[in-house]
């Protein structure tokens, strides 16, 4: 059975994005967008909430961009034939190689560990993964943690005061002072 990862860049306090909503503060770092592009070779199919996707949609059109160096068209080439399912209650539509579902996120995820394949099933986005969270859906847990407090804004740990035993399965410092920590949902 294929395994859900979720996976986000994360401030040393625990947010994904600031109180401003910004996350400028998770700059280009080459070493780190190596390793994600090492990590996205491994998905099979990328869930994914509203604003996630919303922030994700430049990638749709950026192998137009003259600017992009050798990693970021890497990026986009893997990134844009990739399956994605985009949960909404507001979208009408979507792009690229997405599809749209209003909701049923367990069944979601029930029908696509069914299927053949090997590759994993990555979630992306703090709600999401909050509502996948709370069903015990999460297979694991990558934090990239980020030098920096921001005091606030969207966490990537949802706050709904349940244990989760978590077993670390790897580490990996970047010179950036970056920090990649996998842990894997103890059962």
């Amino acid at each position: 059975m294929r395994s859900v990862t979720y996976s986000m860049n994360v401030s040393l306090d625990g947010y994904i994005v600031g109180p401003d909503g910004g996350f400028d503060w998770t700059g280009p770092d080459e070493d780190v967008f190596r390793f994600w592009i090492d990590q996205i070779r491994q998905v099979d199919v990328h869930l994914l909430g509203r604003r996630l996707y919303e922030t994700m949609l430049y990638w749709e059109t950026a192998d137009q961009d003259p600017s992009l160096d050798e990693a970021q068209l890497e990026w986009a080439a893997l990134w844009n034939p990739l399956p994605k399912v985009v949960f909404s209650k507001t979208l009408t539509s979507v792009q690229g190689n997405a599809r749209l579902v209003s909701g049923g996120l367990a069944e979601e995820i029930e029908r696509l560990r069914s299927e053949p394949g090997e590759g994993e099933i990555a979630l992306g986005g703090a709600t999401l993964a909050a509502q996948a969270a709370a069903s015990g859906l999460i297979d694991e847990y990558r934090a990239m943690v980020y030098p920096v407090l921001v005091g606030g804004g969207v966490p990537f740990f949802p706050r709904d005061e349940r244990r989760v035993d978590l077993e670390l399965v790897e580490t990996r410092t970047f010179s950036s002072g970056v920090v990649h920590l996998r842990h894997r949902v103890a059962r």
